[in-house]
């Protein structure tokens, strides 16, 4: 006994209309939001490396500052701790070289931030504009 009739059974489809519709929105959306850099705007011309010139060290001047506030010119004491004496020295170890010394401070943990700023303002006084402070890493525990 067959009680069912036969009926044509209609397959399944996926209607696509809407899943263009949303991706066209999608497409709209991701025009809209996306930026554009210029990158031929800028033009630059990079600086080409020369190994002869690297092995050139420039003349350093070690400027020690104690916990006291006592000044050092590469290991030689000063007797005054004003600037302007701190800074004629600077002219007189600085020279009249070609390339301008580097100044190296090294202060004490303890110095004051005055004293540092002494050497600062003098090395301006001296008419060095290359300064840099030197430090030593903390040790292990």
């Amino acid at each position: 006994m067959h009680f069912r009739s036969r009926q044509r059974r209609e397959e399944p489809e996926i209607n696509l209309i809407p899943l263009i519709d949303v991706l066209l929105v999608i497409l709209i959306f991701l025009m809209i939001t996306t930026t554009y850099s210029r990158f031929t705007e800028l033009q630059i011309q990079l600086p080409t490396a020369d190994a002869e010139r690297a092995r050139q060290q420039p003349q350093e001047i070690v400027v020690s500052v104690s916990a006291r506030g006592v000044y050092s010119v590469n290991k030689q004491v000063m007797e005054h701790k004003d600037v302007t004496s701190l800074a004629d020295q600077l002219r007189t170890v600085a020279g009249t070289g070609g390339q301008p010394p580097v100044v190296i401070v090294n202060a004490d943990a303890q110095a004051t931030h005055q004293a540092v700023v002494n050497v600062m303002e003098a090395a301006r006084l001296a008419g060095l504009s290359r300064l840099t402070f030197a430090t030593q890493s903390a040790q292990p525990r």
